[in-house]
């Protein structure tokens, strides 16, 4: 079995609805591109079969990966959660104690991170997820980050 990877309900069926689509309408355009690719005649020399035989390669491997990702996947419900201690599947408010700025970010598994959306989704091995998770609110993190040390007080923790 491979490395065990956390995921809310909405990545997984983000995962799953990738797979489903990959499967049911990719697989059949690519074995239709194959399939006229052969009708030309002599594969030693015909680009489009090699292009069509690389594209099926290249999207079998991603199907493979999407369902070994599914197998491998530990769903985080955030209901429940209790919400005392921050985790996986949890919103962290923080305030920035040098430049007093507050921000929300969402704590999720390593496949769903998204740090530009309105409210961030950090994954839960990067520096502030991996520093946030177990701690309280009120209690005060120094984390690294690439851009230097930064101070957070955590204010509050939420579904």
């Amino acid at each position: 079995m491979g490395e065990e990877i956390l995921l809310t309900r909405e990545g997984y069926e983000k995962i799953e609805a990738e797979r489903d689509e990959l499967v049911s309408v990719r697989r059949r355009e690519v074995s239709e591109r194959l399939k006229e690719a052969i009708s030309y005649g002599d594969l030693s020399e015909n680009a489009e079969y090699d292009a069509a035989k690389n594209e099926q390669a290249e999207l079998e491997e991603k199907i493979h990966k999407l369902e070994s990702m599914m197998r491998n996947a530990k769903i985080i419900n955030g209901d429940e959660l209790s919400g005392d201690v921050v985790n996986v599947g949890l919103k962290v408010k923080v305030k920035d104690i040098a430049s007093k700025e507050s921000m929300v970010f969402e704590i999720v598994g390593a496949t769903e991170a998204d740090p530009f959306l309105d409210i961030p989704k950090i994954s839960n091995e990067s520096p502030v997820g991996r520093t946030l998770i177990g701690r309280k609110k009120g209690d005060k993190v120094e984390i690294e980050t690439p851009d230097g040390i930064v101070n957070y007080k955590i204010e509050k923790i939420s579904k």
